[in-house]
């Protein structure tokens, strides 16, 4: 019998303005010791994140963390589309999208990964699905108008697209490679929350097999949220291209 291939996983992290949490984040990941690949991609943060990721870089193996140094602000969606492209150039099997600012608890990776061992293809960690635990709350450390709008905003999309999730806004995922590698990416060309809907809707009408699992979602205690007005409505404009879209594919 030939030898089993080994499942190696990514993990992409856009940051910008994160000198606060990008140490704490990186260090919890590394002490699950589950061979995690890293890669991070600054956004030539003027607070000094980039020089803080090279430290880092030297302090662990250079081999399982990457830095790509943009020379400015982009944004979310091509920074992620970026790192897409990045794995697929490498023998990466699961790719993760996961936030800064220590919103993300890593405890939850092994658990993306049995859940894509018993054959999922994107893992969605979810917010808005109950977590089994009373004393659990899907999200923490949130001013009420802030998780009004986002269950607003899933809501809304759930039923203009009929997407099957609660919780297509959030930025915890794991997509297999084969899904990645389906999807035409230079016509991703959504940021913020729009970018987040549009994959897991193009993922979805592919046909391949979406699984939530619940997480507790803990607001940033440090540093600015990158959410702006502009983000918000261009997610609501593109629900409705996405309905257009499911509508001429009928």
């Amino acid at each position: 019998m030939g030898k089993r291939r080994e499942m190696k996983s990514l993990i992409i992290i856009p940051t910008y303005n994160e000198r606060e949490n990008i140490q704490s984040l990186i260090e919890d990941i590394w002490e699950l010791k589950k061979g995690f690949h890293i890669l991070i991609i600054d956004d030539n943060s003027p607070d000094g994140t980039g020089e803080i990721l090279e430290k880092l870089r030297i302090k662990y193996q250079k081999s399982k963390i990457e830095v790509i140094h943009r020379r400015k602000k982009i944004g979310l969606g091509t920074a992620y589309i970026q790192g897409f492209r990045w794995a697929l150039s490498r023998d990466f099997e699961y790719i993760f999208t996961m936030d800064a600012d220590l919103s993300h608890n890593p405890k939850y990776l092994p658990l993306f990964l049995e859940k894509m061992a018993d054959g999922y293809d994107v893992v969605v960690g979810s917010r808005y699905i109950k977590t089994g635990g009373r004393e659990e709350k899907g999200v923490v450390n949130w001013p009420i108008y802030r998780l009004l709008l986002s269950r607003a905003a899933n809501l809304y999309t759930r039923i203009i697209t009929r997407l099957p999730l609660a919780d297509s806004t959030g930025g915890f995922n794991c997509y297999r490679r084969k899904v990645l590698e389906s999807i035409d990416l230079d016509r991703i060309s959504s940021d913020g929350y729009a970018f987040q809907i549009e994959m897991k809707f193009k993922t979805w009408k592919k046909g391949f097999r979406l699984r939530e699992i619940p997480i507790i979602f803990v607001g940033r205690r440090f540093g600015q949220s990158k959410i702006s007005r502009k983000i918000i409505w261009k997610a609501i404009f593109l629900v409705w291209k996405l309905r257009t879209q499911r509508a001429q594919n009928r």
